[in-house]
């Protein structure tokens, strides 16, 4: 599994003009399921979400993780993150998940993590439009 987690004061998801999902201070995680992926794969990824120490602290340094500094999640599904970019002009898709284990594994995630944090969704596999303030500019890279 693929995390492309942001530090915002804000984000939200916008499906034909309604709000779906929205917090404020907290974390944007898009999120990319590849074949290979299962359940112990989720956890493991849930808890580097939740425990990942980039919020600063009362020195302005990273020790601080998004439950720690009061923050939220927003999780998005984003198949895209599982394309291979190797080879060509035009992404495969070949190692994304079948879309049934992908919209699992994300609700699974999802649900992970709402048992110790606010979590607002996007909604699988929709045309969603994802707005935020991306705060340091702080972005990491995940995996399970």
């Amino acid at each position: 599994m693929i995390a492309l987690i942001q530090r915002v004061t804000q984000a939200k998801v916008e499906i034909d003009g309604e709000i779906v999902g929205q917090i404020g201070k907290g974390l944007l995680v898009l999120l990319g399921v590849e074949k290979e992926d299962n359940y112990t794969k989720a956890d493991k990824l849930a808890e580097k979400v939740l425990n990942y120490r980039i919020f600063g602290d009362e020195h302005n340094k990273m020790n601080l993780n998004v439950q720690q500094a009061g923050g939220e999640l927003l999780v998005v599904s984003q198949f895209t993150l599982a394309a291979d970019t190797q080879k060509g002009l035009r992404p495969s898709f070949s190692k994304g998940a079948a879309p049934a284990l992908a919209n699992e594994l994300y609700d699974y995630f999802s649900q992970r993590c709402a048992k110790k944090i606010r979590v607002a969704n996007g909604r699988f596999a929709a045309d969603m439009q994802v707005s935020l303030t991306n705060d340091g500019p702080v972005t990491f890279w995940l995996t399970s």
